[in-house]
């Protein structure tokens, strides 16, 4: 800061080593200065400076350089502002404004006349001091300057004094920074909302595939930057970016941009490298192209009076706010400009404009690009000294001491509605709320065809039907790879990530543009999708209701069992002394039928919707009590086979046996075996319900678990090796008398049993659908009714239809002709 501070101080001291030189040439009476109780300041470049201007001293004068008919209007539109403001009595009504306007065709040689502007009586005087501020004059505020350029330069001398400087036409985005240039505001949009518009346009007509083409100076830099920056979270891709000046080969360009099939480019560049870039694309034959402009060169008359501009194809240009100010044509048509005094010293003052050839529809006739902007930045500095000034009722406080830094804190609280447009600055000095244009050049003829607006929303409203493109009446497309159709992801190629290749998401995936354009978003367990899905849908949940057919059949199916092995039970127990109820097992018949009744419970729990509760209801009672029922069997098949054979062959093992109730032992045992197993199973782990999803892609099945996968495999081989055990045991039984044969009974049970289940797994393996569970309880019903069918309901036909054969007599004679066929042999 400090050695800034020096700087500064050094280049006022040679400022004004002239300003008093430069001072003895202002006019009394001219078009660049009005008296007034404040004044404004202006700079404007209405003539264009060349080399020879910055090269040679003794050659410092603007008015022999070429006139810029269009700032030459903007200067206008300042003095019409001004006097439109002095008749007004509503604003500033007892305040006369005047100006003092400079020819700002370059800073260097207009530097004296920026001081002259700051000074105070011919000095000024350098202080960083608040206590030691001083008033500066009577100019509270300047408008300008016409570049980027020029402000970058002058912006710090005004900042000393915090003197408000608005330009209407510097865009750069170094601007902003309040730190540097906290007197610096402007009523042009800045590069970061202009670029912002470019994307805009780009997006709205699918382009995505550009050219960048900038100027070599500090304006085009400034919107490469800004470019690059801004197009990161888009979808637009930088094909090729290149800088222009006089020493760029333009064949080249031309070339690398058709080698990329680019169509569209944003040319980014102050007016003369433009229209020479435009000069080259006209010479190359360079032909369907998209041009998009700035306002720095769309509007210059070399565009629209050449016809050959059609073939390079359609230019859209991007530009400031226009607004018709009511008045200016009778301003300009009513004011007889007078040539200034002549001056007869070594060189001419900067003010003098030499613009007597300039009749009023010349200036009509320009184009009125910053027109617009200068008049709202005439009016915001003076609606601030309005509001410094106090005035109120047609009257304004003019007696204090009123100082630039009042004025500038005024400005940055602008708030006016000027031709039905809000101007109010952001905190960064800009427009708060930017308004541009968007117009095409067709056939030599400039056409406003949409607007970006963003009071109060932003809103880009583009009229299609308008634009006359060069692709027979089509959009043009610029793009590296088309758009992928819908339920597709990109996958990248090279680079850029606007050449890419598609592919289809796969089934339980789908596309989320929102989320991710390049990824396939996996759906929820809960959801499905087909292929190519840009959203996902709800599973239906399947399972077997109470409600259903097959259930209401095989529930009643279960408690017919039930009530059947009841009746049998009550009928065996009338009948217990009988030789059928003995034969069959006596007391164990009892434990068999119970546990078929008991097995029953399990079935009731195969439908509805399972629970921790209904899935270990669902398998324990089948397995425990089955487990008992084969117990019983087993060791009845053992009883039978020892009381025909190895009573005979070991009676000592026999009456072993039968002492010490061997058979109770023998059934306890794996009844015990399967209880433990369980227990500790289903408290470690018990059976849970469970989605299954990976059988369909669109259900989700409602099953349960098994729990603790290797107990309960322990609980199924028991029962296995007790079937198996219980089938070897009956089958060696297979030549015991006929009627009092038990073992071929057991053996007939055990096979329905063994068919019933392998049939029920094969299904398994090749089935999974909803109907899986109503399955596994039919085969626990015919598990349960084989036996009940083919082991009990014979021996009850006996007992109550042939009694005769339910007699000790009857089977002791069978018992009798077996000994004696076996001795016999």
């Amino acid at each position: 800061m400090k050695g800034f501070s020096v700087s500064i101080y050094l280049l006022l001291a040679l400022g004004l080593t002239v300003h008093h030189v430069i001072s003895r040439y202002t006019k009394e009476s001219s078009e660049f200065k009005l008296d007034g109780d404040f004044l404004l300041g202006g700079l404007f470049n209405i003539h264009l400076a060349n080399g020879t201007i910055l090269d040679r001293p003794e050659a410092m004068d603007c008015s022999s350089q070429p006139i810029n008919r269009a700032n030459y209007r903007r200067f206008q539109v300042m003095r019409f502002t001004i006097e439109e403001i002095n008749n007004s009595t509503v604003l500033l009504p007892n305040v006369k404004l005047g100006y003092e306007i400079l020819d700002h065709c370059s800073p260097i040689y207009n530097f004296p006349g920026v001081l002259d502007l700051i000074s105070f009586n011919g000095s000024i005087r350098f202080s960083w001091e608040a206590s030691d501020y001083r008033p500066l004059g009577k100019v509270m505020g300047v408008i300008g300057a016409s570049s980027s350029a020029d402000s970058l330069a002058i912006a710090p001398l005004f900042t000393l004094k915090l003197i408000p400087l608005i330009s209407y036409a510097a865009s750069s985005s170094a601007l902003s920074l309040r730190d540097k240039y906290p007197a610096f505001l402007r009523t042009i949009s800045s590069t970061k909302d202009l670029v912002d518009v470019i994307i805009q346009v780009l997006q709205h007509f699918k382009w995505t595939w550009v050219a960048l083409l900038h100027s070599a100076e500090a304006f085009g830099k400034d919107g490469l930057e800004v470019c690059i920056h801004e197009v990161v979270p888009t979808e637009i891709c930088l094909a090729y970016i290149a800088a222009i000046d006089e020493n760029t080969n333009f064949l080249n360009v031309f070339q690398q941009i058709d080698l990329q099939n680019i169509s569209v480019i944003v040319v980014y560049s102050v007016q003369p490298k433009a229209l020479a870039l435009i000069e080259a694309a006209v010479v190359h034959n360079v032909t369907n192209k998209v041009w998009i402009a700035t306002d720095t060169w769309f509007f210059s008359k070399s565009l629209t009076n050449r016809s050959e501009i059609e073939r390079i194809g359609t230019i859209v240009g991007i530009s400031e706010k226009t607004a018709n100010l009511s008045g200016f044509v009778d301003f300009i048509n009513s004011k007889n400009r007078s040539k200034p005094h002549n001056v007869t010293d070594d060189f001419v003052c900067e003010q003098d404009c030499n613009c007597d050839d300039i009749t009023g529809k010349d200036i009509l006739a320009e184009e009125d690009s910053y027109n617009f902007q200068v008049y709202t930045a005439t009016y915001a500095i003076a609606q601030a000294l309005h509001n410094v000034l106090q005035c109120d009722r047609g009257k304004c406080k003019v007696n204090g001491t009123v100082y630039p830094y009042m004025v500038l804190n005024e400005v940055k609280k602008t708030n006016l509605t000027l031709l039905n447009m809000t101007i109010q600055f952001n905190e960064f000095g800009g427009l708060k709320f930017p308004s541009v244009n968007i117009f095409v050049l067709a056939k030599g003829v400039i056409t406003q065809v949409g607007s970006y607006e963003t009071n109060p929303t932003v809103v880009l409203s583009i009229n299609n039907s308008l634009i006359q493109w060069h692709a027979n009446g089509t959009v043009p497309e610029s793009v590296c790879s088309p758009e992928c159709d819908v339920g597709y992801v990109k996958t990248p190629e090279g680079i850029h990530r606007c050449c890419f290749t598609c592919e289809k998401c796969k089934n339980g995936t789908y596309v989320n543009i929102t989320a991710s354009k390049y990824l396939c978003q996996e759906c929820s367990i809960s959801e499905w999708s087909l292929a190519g899905s840009t959203s996902c849908q709800l599973r239906s949940v399947e399972y077997i209701p109470y409600s259903h057919p097959m259930a209401i059949l095989i529930i009643v199916g279960a408690m017919i069992l039930a009530a059947l092995s009841l009746a049998i039970a009550v009928l065996f127990l009338v009948h217990h002394n009988t030789p059928v109820v003995k034969s069959a097992g006596g007391l164990m018949c009892f434990i068999i039928l119970v546990s078929l009744a008991l097995c029953t419970i399990s079935i009731f729990f195969y439908f509805e919707k399972p629970s921790t509760a209904s899935c270990i209801l669902r398998y324990l009672p089948f397995m425990l009590f089955y487990t008992a029922c084969l117990a019983c069997f087993w060791v009845h098949a053992f009883q039978i086979v020892c009381a025909f054979k190895m009573a005979a062959k070991f009676p000592k093992f026999y009456s072993l046996y039968m002492k010490h109730h061997g058979q109770w032992w023998l059934i306890a045992l794996p009844v015990l075996l399967q209880a433990v197993l369980l227990t500790t199973g289903y408290a470690s782990s018990p059976p849970h319900p469970v989605n299954q999803t990976d059988l369909y892609p669109d259900k989700i099945l409602l099953a349960c678990g098994l729990g603790h996968s290797t107990l309960f495999s322990m609980s199924a081989i028991l029962l296995v090796f007790l079937v198996v055990l219980c089938f070897a045991l009956s089958y060696m039984g297979k030549d015991l008398p006929k009627n009092y044969n038990e073992a071929k009974a057991i053996t007939f049970c055990l096979l329905l049993l063994i068919l019933t289940w392998v049939f029920f797994l094969t299904e398994y393996t090749i089935y999974h659908g909803e109907y899986i569970q109503t399955l596994n309880a039919l085969a626990v019903l015919f598990s349960l009714y084989a036996i009940l069918v083919c082991y009990f309901l014979p021996k009850c036909y006996i007992i109550l239809f042939q009694p005769q054969n339910n007699t000790p007599h009857y089977f002791q004679e069978l018992i009798h002709d077996y000994t004696k066929q076996i001795s016999s042999q």
